[in-house]
């Protein structure tokens, strides 16, 4: 294999030596074979290309393989809140495609129309201002146009480490060096501030210890001058970094202080994986724009959204999106019946409960296994992060990858982020007993790597 450095930032590496040796533990003729032709086909890509198996089938919260090998998605690229092949979804999708399955963009439709209506009634305040798209990052580069027409300025505030789509706009606005090596010159106009990472400290329960972070944004914006907007995931999804109350306070306060709208990226988060209909709503604070994604779609049909204030309908004549699937009467039916889905199945309750067993099992494994540094989550997001000194807070990224691939020999599958932090992000309707079961599958994976605490 040809030496190349390992980058682990923002997902689990596809180029080490570990994945190599995982090819042994699938070994079959026709899935080697497809892999070496996906090789032979697509451009590769880092955290794609080689590709960790072939897939057959789809349902509820597990994948399938060639070999009829089941794996428990705690992945899904965050698009399976409701499951896959989820037929109150799919039974709709397929009644729209046979009545109307395209919009030209110069037409409207009575689903995409919908879905406007229904986003802005989920939002607070005079959020109900709507323009559709087919990718997350699609809906973040409207945002960011908006932003500045709106303002007249055209600088941003974002974070380091963070991700807001792979277009060279949204790499531009994001922080994950992953992505922007080797791209030379990109938008210019964006600063980028530390995200609010907990202390793990004597004052590590105070929920002043994120403030510090959040005055760099106000020395930012006051030395810089001419900042339209600070674009941030509500609560990071990657390695799963939940600001305080009182860091989401001071922001709010910074931010209408100094005329700088806040937009959120809640793609990967929205629909319930929180607990709420939005992550938002767990602070005391009303962003000025909102892009929704991924989930969306109901793991159907790629469709995302920009959700924004009633006054900031002043761009008529100039074109954010023009996208050619915009209002998609496919994407709009499918993303209506995740809501509807979400809604009649009181699948935000259900989260809620789950969130309390997450914790404490979680908890009672930090409790047993030196290995495991931090445990971090809120409904069904959750990190464990795993570190080979508690003390030095060392990252355990051997340990990390092992235990991936061991849980992926035994049916669970989940994302590795910054090296060492195990991303656990199962399908909402998950049940109690497959949540018992995946952490079942962990724990034996950790505990071939961990030290006991006596």
């Amino acid at each position: 294999m040809e030496k190349t450095k390992i980058n682990r930032t923002e997902g689990d590496v596809n180029i080490s030596p570990a994945r190599e040796s995982w090819y042994q533990v699938i070994a079959h003729a026709d899935t080697m074979r497809l892999l070496d032709e996906d090789a032979d086909v697509f451009l590769h890509q880092s955290l794609s290309t080689p590709c960790l198996d072939v897939l057959q089938s789809c349902n509820g919260i597990y994948l399938t393989d060639l070999q009829g090998k089941t794996y428990m998605d705690f992945h899904g690229n965050n698009v399976h809140q409701v499951g896959y092949g989820n037929t109150y979804i799919l039974d709709r999708v397929k009644a729209q495609l046979d009545e109307l399955c395209f919009s030209p963009r110069r037409y409207t439709n009575r689903p995409a129309i919908e879905l406007a209506r229904k986003l802005g009634s989920l939002m607070p305040g005079d959020l109900k201002r709507v323009l559709l798209a087919p990718s997350g990052a699609n809906a973040i580069s409207m945002a960011l146009k908006l932003a500045r027409y709106v303002t007249g300025k055209h600088k941003i505030v974002s974070l380091w480490d963070s991700f807001h789509g792979a277009n060279l706009d949204t790499i531009s606005a994001g922080g994950e060096t992953d992505f922007r090596k080797g791209m030379g010159p990109l938008m210019p106009g964006v600063e980028r501030i530390p995200p609010p990472m907990s202390y793990r400290g004597p004052f590590s329960e105070q929920d002043t210890d994120q403030l510090v972070y959040a005055d760099y944004l106000e020395y930012v914006i006051e030395k810089e001058g001419d900042i339209s907007a600070f674009l941030i995931e509500t609560i990071r999804n990657t390695d799963v970094q939940i600001p305080t109350q009182a860091y989401w306070k001071r922001v709010k306060e910074i931010c209408q202080r100094h005329n700088v709208l806040i937009i959120l990226d809640e793609i990967p988060i929205a629909f319930g994986r929180t607990g709420k209909m939005f992550a938002f709503e767990h602070y005391d604070i009303e962003p000025d724009i909102v892009c929704v994604g991924k989930g969306l779609g109901g793991a159907v049909f790629p469709i995302a959204a920009m959700v924004t204030r009633e006054r900031f309908n002043v761009a008529g004549d100039i074109s954010l999106g023009h996208f050619t699937h915009e209002k998609s009467p496919i994407g709009s039916v499918a993303a209506l019946a995740m809501l509807a889905y979400l809604e009649n199945h009181k699948i935000l309750e259900k989260v809620r409960q789950d969130e309390l067993f997450m914790r404490e099992a979680l908890m009672d494994l930090k409790n047993k296994y030196r290995l495991i540094g931090d445990i971090r989550g809120i409904g069904l997001l959750w990190g464990v992060e795993l570190v080979k000194n508690r003390t030095t807070k060392e990252k355990a990224t051997a340990e990390a990858e092992a235990i991936m691939y061991d849980c992926l020999a035994n049916g669970l599958s989940f994302k590795l982020s910054q090296g060492n932090v195990i991303q656990l992000s199962p399908p909402l309707i998950i049940t109690r007993e497959e949540l018992k079961q995946a952490l079942l599958i962990l724990e034996q994976a950790i505990s071939k790597t961990s030290t006991t605490l006596r």
